[in-house]
């Protein structure tokens, strides 16, 4: 009934939306569920859309250069001087670190500095900040907004080398370890410690701890162990004038003051140089299972997730969904078999637990009564590493698979759990065959929809009609349009369908304070119409 009656209430308040704004841009569109309200931030958001001939203009566009200096012959003197062998100019070594994983954001910085310590950060941003020179932090580059490399020439500063694991107590389960460790590395370390990290994402190989906090990444764990506001238990971090903040606390409990670390997760290397971290590892599960579902309406997805967390509990760590779409497109693409028979939905379920024989009969209850049911209509369970992972490359590949169809444009959605799948519908109403492909699939868990759109290459007209529509939808179910992605530089312009507009200026006024110069990673997360 609570279902139905949220359902029923925002399809209403959608069906408006739509009526009223088919020929408004988002800065003109007025609704109750949108945040931003006043004329002023109404009147400055309208600029995000004009050029200066007042032509139309994406907000997602890079904006105009800020004033900041050019790297000399001298600055590169001094780098080298504290970065000998690891101050690099070479074209060809640069270049990786200019493109974004997608390839869709390509700057041209000619600099890329590899410190190994947090003394060398300090002093290479305590140089930036006394001559004006933009610095682009970067992990393991696998971001999916543009926020991970530069829009002009900032200077790279990576992370890479940064890759020490600095402690682990084995009895509190915490690890202190540099930002630049790879997070794959570091489930293999826990693991031979009989601990794992408390979240899981599927560029594991590539991304970094430091970026996976910067950007407080969700991924496939975040149903069981909660976001890293919670897991994270401290950072090392150097501020634009190169100071160190040391907030490397190990403690669960520290009720001293403001949480200052808070700020920093999150925040996109906006505000500072994460340079450590220290972070609550849980014990690795004894028993692990993994169900593969198909239902044949999102209805019954929903149903069964609501089964699954009453009759599973405690050992429940994961509920991924896709659709047939995803399923297609890993079929064709990565030549991926499907192991049940076609379905329009497919869920992924992960339990894990201390007792194989009290959680395999728990996930069996839970499997009968879904069969009886009729919620789902086939399935199958691995309890081996091999078809465990197996079936886990269905969920965690799709991105891959995405990158073989064509040009994506990727939408990182949060909405109540009911909605999540209408946006995918709504959306391929709307563009009729405009889209090659558009797809749905993500954690139900935490209501976090991926939503993907294809075409055969980079299409301008097919983005105008994407954009602000989906954003406009989103906010109609008072949902965020970055669920774990962040803003970056793709959607830093839409903040406020998802943060009123007093929120918005005092994220400037802690920028400013923080970086008074703009200095840390430009033309990022906050909109253009703040100063920065």
């Amino acid at each position: 009934p609570v279902f139905c009656s949220l359902s029923l209430r925002c399809l209403c308040d959608y069906n408006m939306l739509s009526r009223s704004t088919a020929t408004l841009s988002p800065v003109d569109f007025h609704s109750p569920f949108l945040t931003c309200s006043s004329e002023q931030v109404l009147a400055s958001t309208r600029k995000l859309h004009a050029g200066a001939d007042g032509s139309k203009v994406s907000p997602s566009a890079a904006p105009e250069r800020l004033p900041f200096c050019r790297v000399t012959e001298e600055d590169l003197a001094f780098f080298r001087k504290i970065l000998a062998g690891r101050t690099i100019v070479d074209p060809d070594l640069v270049e990786p670190s200019n493109v974004d994983w997608l390839k869709s954001v390509r700057g041209s910085s000619e600099v890329l500095l590899r410190p190994q310590t947090t003394e060398e950060v300090s002093q290479i941003l305590s140089y930036c900040n006394s001559r004006n020179l933009a610095v682009n932090p970067q992990g393991g580059n696998t971001g999916l907004v543009g926020g991970s490399v530069p829009v002009y020439d900032e200077i790279i500063l990576s992370t890479s080398l940064m890759n020490k694991i600095l402690n682990f107590d084995s009895i509190s389960g915490v690890l202190t370890c540099q930002a630049g460790c790879v997070l794959e590395n570091l489930s293999f370390y826990l693991e031979e410690r009989d601990y794992i990290m408390p979240l899981d994402l599927g560029a594991k190989g590539s991304c970094q701890i430091g970026g996976n906090v910067a950007t407080n990444a969700g991924g496939l764990r975040l149903l069981r162990y909660g976001s890293l506001h919670g897991t994270v238990l401290g950072l090392e971090l150097v501020l634009a004038d190169g100071q160190v903040l040391d907030c490397l606390s190990t403690l669960r409990k520290d009720n001293t003051g403001y949480d200052l670390k808070q700020l920093f997760i999150g925040s996109e290397g906006t505000l500072g140089v994460i340079t450590a971290v220290s972070i609550l590892c849980p014990r690795k599960p004894k028993s692990v299972n993994v169900v593969f579902l198909g239902c044949e309406t999102f209805e019954q997805l929903l149903k069964t997730f609501q089964l699954c967390k009453s009759m599973l509990g405690e050992i429940l760590s994961a509920f991924e969904f896709l659709d047939s779409e995803c399923m297609r497109l890993l079929n064709t693409h990565l030549k991926l078999p499907n192991p049940i028979s076609d379905c329009p939905f497919y869920i992924v379920i992960e339990t894990s637990g201390s007792d194989p024989t009290h959680d395999a009969q728990k996930l069996h209850n839970f499997l009968e009564e879904a069969m009886t049911s009729s919620l789902v209509s086939d399935g199958t369970v691995a309890t081996e590493e091999a078809k465990i992972k197996a079936l886990w490359s269905l969920r965690e590949r799709v991105t891959e698979a995405l990158t073989h169809d064509g040009f994506t444009y990727k939408y990182d959605i949060s909405l109540p759990v009911e909605r999540i799948y209408q946006l995918v519908t709504d959306m391929r109403k709307h563009l009729g065959n405009r889209a090659k492909s558009v797809v749905g699939y993500g954690h139900v868990g935490d209501g976090n929809l991926h939503l993907n759109v294809t075409s055969p290459s980079k299409d301008p007209a097919l983005l105008a009609a994407i954009e602000p529509f989906v954003y406009e939808w989103t906010a109609s179910c008072r949902g965020s349009i970055s669920a774990e992605h962040g803003l970056g530089l793709k959607k830093r312009n839409y903040i406020y369908y998802s943060k009123q507009s007093q929120a918005v200026a005092l994220m400037g006024n802690i920028k400013a304070m923080l970086d008074p110069k703009g200095i840390l990673n430009p033309y990022k997360t906050l909109p253009d119409n703040l100063k920065q």
